[in-house]
């Protein structure tokens, strides 16, 4: 799971940014682009659904092979057809999620089948692992995305023929994750003969999820890379190449915190994990705006990076603990999915807010929203323990 998890990380991290320069070389104007990337938000986040409700009924390597099908069809597709429609259809029923940086319908099958072969105590350090190969190779795929004008320098390819390479690249990705999901066994996740309801008792606590990540998501929105990078620009006159090597610490430090979930969760707990490193991070966050120079400012959005990633795993691991086995997959859909789709609110308001005024005011209520989150998950979700911290309570799921 690993390999793979790496391996898909790789590509996605260098395709989703060559994508709208490919697009725009092939003569589709802004507004085209635009309508690419929507529907491969929309289409990702209804595949990712599907595949959440339908899971329980089938084998799950049966459907993670199925998905690697679709990624290497994604990538054949993108390289070669070259006019609107044709891409437009790629782009709604393809694996790439422009915006989530991942193939977000391969996450409820992988957590699925990570929860469900290893035991409780090692559940949160298994998926803080998972979640740093994969932030830290889709890292090194961002880096790939210079080998289209490497190649145009080195072989005969223009830029167009050197970056539908690169799509072949990431077809030929898909083909190495089915071998090596073919290594799963055939059993994992047997058919049942009767085929149980996505959501059942799980219901209720899965939707109550589902809200409080989506608020989290919403303040997320507020503070984009694209969006810091340029109030950075427009308060102390950053240059690109610094602002490149600030997110580079920034996506580093976040990677390499989520190491410390697992232990930090043994000792305090899967809900404290989230809020109490979470919820520091959102008060230095609000804090940026109000630093006088550029370097305290840049030293508190390195301290935040370090605390705000530790949840990721911690969070991934909650869910596939207070829900029934065979409702996780449908579990980790309803609460990804709408998380993408309210992020995209928060750039739209952000921008405006940056256009009219320098002061920073998406970053103030980017971490408000999210510090809002972090009291409310701790309110309503502070008794509801996965196994391993509980000892004569209740089945969670009858919350």
């Amino acid at each position: 799971m690993f390999w793979v998890r790496g391996l898909r990380a790789f590509g996605d991290g260098y395709v989703s940014l060559i994508l709208p320069f490919y697009l725009s070389i092939l003569g589709l104007d802004p507004f085209f682009v635009g309508l690419i990337a929507t529907a491969s938000l929309l289409g990702s986040g209804v595949l990712t659904l599907g595949v959440g409700l339908v899971a329980n009924r089938f084998r799950l390597r049966s459907l993670l092979l199925a998905a690697t099908v679709m990624t290497v069809a994604t990538g054949a597709g993108y390289a070669v057809f070259t006019d609107f429609w044709p891409l437009l259809i790629i782009a709604t029923i393809g694996t790439l999620n422009p915006a989530m940086g991942h193939s977000a319908m391969y996450l409820p099958l992988e957590h699925t089948l990570l929860a469900s072969t290893i035991d409780d105590r090692n559940r949160t350090p298994i998926f803080a692992r998972y979640s740093l190969i994969g932030t830290f190779l889709a890292a090194l795929g961002s880096l790939a995305a210079g080998a289209p004008q490497a190649l145009v320098a080195a072989t005969p390819l223009d830029m167009k023929e050197a970056l539908q390479a690169m799509f072949w690249l990431y077809g030929a990705i898909g083909l190495l994750t089915v071998l090596i999901y073919r290594r799963i066994p055939p059993g994992s996740a047997p058919v049942r003969e009767k085929r149980p309801p996505p959501l059942a008792r799980s219901r209720r606590i899965v939707f109550m999820l589902a809200a409080l990540f989506s608020l989290d998501s919403l303040g997320g929105g507020f503070v984009v890379q694209s969006l810091v990078a340029l109030w950075l620009f427009q308060r102390f006159g950053f240059q690109p190449a610094a602002v490149g090597t600030i997110f580079f610490w920034v996506t580093l430090l976040g990677a390499l915190s989520q190491l410390v979930a697992g232990p930090i969760a043994r000792r305090i707990g899967l809900v404290k994990t989230m809020v109490f490193t979470h919820l520091p991070g959102n008060l230095l966050l609000i804090a940026v705006p109000f630093m006088p120079n550029a370097g305290l400012a840049v030293a508190l959005l390195m301290a935040r990076a370090a605390l705000n990633q530790i949840d990721v795993p911690a969070r991934n691991s909650y869910v596939m603990a207070v829900v029934r086995s065979e409702e996780r997959p449908a579990a980790m859909s309803f609460t990804t999915v709408p998380r993408g789709l309210v992020a995209a609110v928060g750039p739209l308001v952000a921008g405006y807010l940056l256009s009219v005024s320098g002061f920073g005011w998406p970053l103030v209520i980017g971490g408000g929203l999210m510090g809002l989150y972090d009291l409310l998950l701790l309110k309503m979700f502070h008794a509801v323990r996965p196994p391993e911290e509980k000892t004569d309570d209740p089945d969670p799921t009858d919350s």
